[in-house]
């Protein structure tokens, strides 16, 4: 049986008052948490270590505890790994040893994978807590899952929870989930939507960890603290500007997957600062403890911003980004990506209180130290003649410190010409100071305020979760309004080419910056930057270009504008198709040229109907589908694990029969043919996606292949010049059926052969390219500007 170790009862104290959140009281009983992604990096990094100082906080409070991990993967593979992590598990310092052996010891006791992959996996986990909580005769307290997985996979687990795991006789349900949110606004409201459909808002928790670190919390308790100080100057006549600055040192080697699709607004100036700007300008609540009127009055701020354009803004991007990007992507040397990896965007409140009120947002990788701060800097209308050191003509400031740089502990600083704040609750004013510099001012000039217990975010907004307090997360309304205030922007720099900067203090002022009105750009003149440093020649123009290729239509754009167009084509085939006729056949080519383009599918069509597609196979090599060579296991690998398309919906070619491998007698590729004409109507796919090799094969339809013999046959065994020469592929009748068929061409390596299929007539045995012409449908040739032009 598994173990419960029931925790003796005491009383948990909530704080009320107007400067704390106040907490309901909750009933004790059982609670089951489970963190989904239980064995994954920031797991291993933060959530177990916020799980068990939860634990250890509610010892003695009524409530009984079971912690499981769920993965993908077996439980007896994933077992010893979960338990390695947890040995890991250490308490805070007022916990003597003795005591912290114990309740490590307890808190191992009480943990277990799962493996949470299938509806059913979910159902038997249900049946699992069911059954203990009827042996041991506990009442339930609630459940919370905490989603640390990928974004594309919420809807999913979502709806199995809400279809199996939902707790019974009034026990409280708590779902918490990671950003990205979304990519855009679009692919937000599309997720909140899908979300809204199995969980109801007040179950979900968006976590943002920057509202868990102190500072951050601690900052509409400061304003209200000391109202009495801050109101006659909180405002346009006193405030010269607001600073939120993220400062990193570090690249973003090991990340570039993510991060090319998001870049630096989206990772953090999107959410992070973003919520650091609204709690800073919002209307201070009559009752703090109300997580819906602090809601309310921070979608007053993200409404009343002025909206945001490209003269608000200034992106760059480090030296060594488009190397690392190349070689993380397998992208040749000429692919350029306009990623920005520092941003500097200014904003304005459109409010009588703030006009005209710059509010400075920056953040960036490779810079020259790792710091996290919010200044308010004041006017100050004082002249000193002759002593300028006088306190009272330094700089004015209220710092809100997040932590690392110069003073490398978390901190509110007040300088000393302002006034002296009042000491928050669990706080302590820091009197001895080393001699350390804070944004211009020696430490000995301002007061200051640091926690008495240094705590980590993920563990604070753990334990608010456990609380039921909402304040620190993000309702769907705000995140809907952050999103509608940058996705213009983001849509505006897709074409802006980001300045380069070398990293580090060899930045010097390269990306010192200059405000005039409400617009900023760089305060130096444009640095010019060799093409050999840039991977290729830097150009402004990234527009679509449309035009014909060998008599067919073309579209051409540099890649990663062509790869997103063709997405977006593509997902507008399967919505006319579903439509029109409830279902989308998609035949799909092997080879690395569509990755780029599985990529984008998975990261930013999150409406994408794939319960109503059918995903076929245009050419598969002939070796066992779990080999890497396999076409399948990359499409797979890149794909289908990551969008929700049902099973059998899923038509790999079946070229290993009989174990055994592309055997003639087995009749593999009649198989394959007669499901074609089983399921898809007439034959006839509605999209089919083709590369072109260097000696113009495409599927696997190579030259000296001889056509003639398939020309009734969808689906045939043919040969490769390369390993493994045996193949399974679509004929050009099969192909030639279609509704349309789109030809992906990428790469400078392509140009030659681009030049001179623009030139020959069709030779299908010596072009095999050139016999791609369907018959009642369309042919786009997708070429970039590196194949296109070289």
């Amino acid at each position: 049986m598994f173990v419960t170790v029931l925790l003796l009862l005491v009383t948990l104290c909530a704080r009320g008052g107007h400067g704390e959140e106040k907490v309901e009281a909750q009933r004790p009983g059982h609670v089951s948490v489970v963190i989904v992604g239980g064995t994954g990096d920031l797991a291993r990094k933060y959530l177990w270590q916020g799980f068990f100082e939860l634990y250890v906080s509610q010892v003695g409070s009524g409530n009984t505890f079971s912690f499981y991990a769920g993965g993908l993967s077996p439980a007896d593979q994933a077992t010893p790994v979960l338990f390695e992590i947890l040995k890991e598990a250490f308490c805070l310092k007022h916990i003597s040893e003795e005591r912290c052996a114990v309740l490590k010891e307890q808190f191992l006791r009480l943990a277990q994978y799962r493996q949470l992959k299938t509806l059913e996996d979910y159902q038997e986990l249900a049946k699992h807590i069911e059954k203990q909580l009827q042996e041991e005769g506990m009442a339930e307290a609630g459940r919370l899952f905490y989603l640390s997985v990928p974004a594309f996979a919420y809807a999913d687990i979502a709806d199995k929870i809400n279809n199996s795991c939902r707790p019974t006789s009034g026990a409280w349900l708590r779902v918490v989930l990671e950003k990205p949110f979304g990519h855009d606004l679009r692919s937000a409201q599309v997720l909140a939507s899908q979300l809204g459909n199995s969980l109801k808002d007040e179950e979900m928790y968006r976590i943002d960890h920057y509202l868990g670190k102190q500072v951050v919390s601690k900052i509409l308790p400061f304003r209200i603290e000391n109202k009495k100080f801050l109101d006659p100057i909180w405002n346009k006549y006193h405030i010269e500007r607001v600073e939120i600055v993220l400062k990193e040192t570090l690249d973003v080697k090991g990340r570039i997957a993510f991060y090319n699709q998001y870049g630096v607004i989206r990772d953090v100036l999107q959410n992070h600062m973003t919520e650091v700007m609204t709690l800073l300008t919002m209307q201070l609540p009559l009752n703090l403890s109300s997580s819906e009127e602090v809601a309310h009055n921070k979608l007053q701020i993200l409404s009343s911003l002025l909206p945001l354009g490209k003269k608000q803004a200034v992106i760059g991007q480090y030296q060594a980004y488009q190397t690392e990007v190349q070689q993380e992507l397998n992208k040749t040397k000429d692919h350029i990506s306009v990623t920005p990896t520092f941003a500097a965007v200014l904003a304005h409140v459109d409010e009588a209180q703030y006009d005209g009120v710059p509010i400075l947002l920056i953040s960036g990788k490779m810079l020259d130290e790792r710091v996290g701060y919010a200044r308010i800097l004041f006017k100050n209308d004082i002249f000193c003649l002759q002593n300028h050191n006088n306190i009272h003509c330094k700089p004015k400031q209220i710092v809100f410190y997040f932590g690392h740089g110069s003073l490398k502990y978390p901190a509110i600083l007040v300088s000393k010409n302002l006034f002296k704040p009042a000491l928050m609750d669990e706080w302590k004013e820091v009197t001895e100071h080393t001699d350390v510099s804070v944004l211009g001012l020696p430490i000995s000039d301002y007061y200051v305020q640091t926690p008495t217990v240094q705590r980590e975010a993920y563990a604070e907004l753990i334990a608010h979760i456990f609380a039921g307090r909402k304040n620190s997360f993000i309702s769907t309304e705000n995140l809907l309004a952050s999103w509608g205030l940058w996705t213009p922007l983001l849509n505006g720099l897709t074409s802006s080419f980001p300045r380069i900067y070398p990293g580090g203090l060899d930045n010097e002022d390269l990306l010192d910056i200059r405000l005039k009105g409400n617009e900023i750009s760089y305060n130096s003149e444009v640095v010019i930057i060799s093409p050999d440093q840039m991977g290729g020649t830097p150009t402004n123009n990234f527009q679509v270009m449309q035009g014909k290729f060998r008599s067919a239509d073309m579209v051409s754009a540099w890649a990663e504008e062509l790869v997103e167009r063709l997405a977006a084509d593509l997902q507008e085939a399967a919505e006319a198709a579903v439509h029109e006729g409830g279902v989308f056949h998609l035949a799909l080519s092997g080879g690395s040229t569509p990755l780029a383009l599985f990529h984008r599918l998975v990261l930013h069509h999150f409406s994408f109907p794939w319960r109503n597609t059918h995903v076929w196979m245009v050419d598969e090599r002939c070796v066992p589908l779990t080999e890497l060579e396999s076409n399948f296991h990359s499409l797979h690998d890149h794909l289908l694990q990551h969008v929700r398309i049902p099973y059998y919906n899923i038509h790999p070619m079946p070229v290993q029969l009989n174990q055994r491998l592309c055997v003639e007698e087995d009749r593999a590729a009649l198989l394959y043919e007669k499901e074609i004409s089983k399921l898809v109507n007439g034959s006839r796919f509605h999209f089919v996606l083709l590369g072109v090799g260097y000696d113009g094969h495409t599927a696997s339809l190579f030259p000296g292949t001889k056509v003639d013999g398939h020309e009734e046959s969808l689906v045939a065994l043919t040969e490769s010049p390369v390993k493994p020469h045996q193949r399974m592929s679509l004929t050009f009748s099969a192909i030639n059926q279609a509704h349309q068929v789109s030809l992906l061409v990428m790469g400078k390596g392509k140009h030659e052969l681009i030049t001179q299929l623009s030139r020959m007539k069709d030779n299908p045995n010596k072009w095999p390219v050139t016999g791609v012409r369907p018959a009642n449908g369309r042919l786009v040739w997708y070429i970039d500007y590196d194949a296109l032009l070289g």
